[in-house]
């Protein structure tokens, strides 16, 4: 860096626009400054640090390796700044702020409606908006704060993220009460192969699944009969019908008219983690909402 005095905030705020954008166009927009305004910008950027920083190509531009270089410690200096303005003392019960958080439609259902009903009583201000979980795009959207935190597992967390366990999950066996497969409240694997199944997957197109890999194994195999891409849907499924499906256990577990069990074999359980950017990891406001999270989701 040749000289650090033409580095003030607003050149910092533009590189981190730049690096988000990929755009001169959208970062003056979301910097609430003219096109030209910006262009300036990268001139002072790039005669500080000697070097493009970004070049032009068909759809906006690209930063050079010596962009992508800066972009980690610059993350960093821009998630400090942001700490250092805001209040020393973080009061829930006065806090004014939407907080934006990503998760499956399992996460929705076990964790969402406790931790909702938790900010309601002790920040009721806090707005709380939650969006899908796209593994491919979390980490852009968490770079540039278009969401607070995901919910995720440790194999679907993008690199370079901060990330607290929430808890370990196992899958059970679900079906319904009277359901003709019971044996004193237990199935055995026979049974277990000979019934129609239900499973989830993300397409609603698959109709196999770890339990099948494990079945597999043992040279068994069951037969999926309804695929759905989504959890909510299998209660209400498993209810009304003979169907029987391996879930996770949070979703069931106070689920009305269904019989929860161990499966009749070892199928391997997952880990649930909270993961946010450093953008926001030294704020108050975050640190509490995430406390708040993991309290919540080890009383469950």
């Amino acid at each position: 860096m040749r000289n650090l005095k033409s580095l003030d905030l607003n050149l910092l705020k533009t590189f981190d626009a730049l690096l988000d954008e990929r755009s001169v166009t959208r970062a003056a927009e979301r910097l609430s400054l003219t096109q030209p305004a910006v262009s300036s910008m990268l001139t002072r950027l790039r005669e500080s640090f000697d070097d493009p920083l970004f070049v032009r190509s068909r759809y906006g531009i690209v930063p050079t390796e010596r962009a992508l270089a800066l972009a980690k410690p610059m993350k960093r200096v821009m998630a400090e700044i942001d700490a250092l303005l805001q209040p020393e003392v973080f009061v829930p019960a006065d806090c004014k702020m939407t907080f934006t958080l990503a998760a499956t439609d399992y996460a929705l259902s076990v964790i969402i409606v406790p931790f909702f009903s938790l900010l309601q009583k002790l920040a009721p201000g806090i707005h709380l908006s939650v969006q899908r979980a796209e593994d491919t795009t979390i980490q852009g959207r968490l770079e540039r704060g278009e969401i607070d935190l995901a919910l995720l597992t440790p194999e679907t967390t993008p690199p370079d993220l901060h990330i607290r366990h929430l808890y370990d999950e196992r899958y059970v066996c679900t079906l319904r009460k009277g359901h003709p497969a019971l044996d004193k409240d237990r199935i055995s694997l026979d049974t277990f192969c000979q019934y129609d199944h239900a499973l989830v997957s993300l397409s609603g197109e698959n109709f196999a699944g770890m339990t099948d890999t494990a079945l597999q194994v043992l040279g068994k195999k069951r037969n999926v009969v309804l695929s759905v891409n989504s959890f909510l849907v299998l209660p209400p499924v498993l209810q009304t019908t003979d169907l029987i499906a391996v879930v996770p256990e949070r979703l069931v577990r106070n689920a009305a008219g269904l019989e929860v069990m161990p499966p009749p074999l070892d199928i391997p359980g997952f880990t649930k983690v909270a993961a946010w950017h450093e953008r926001s990891h030294l704020s108050a406001a975050h640190q509490w909402l995430r406390q708040q999270l993991a309290d919540v989701c080890r009383e469950q």
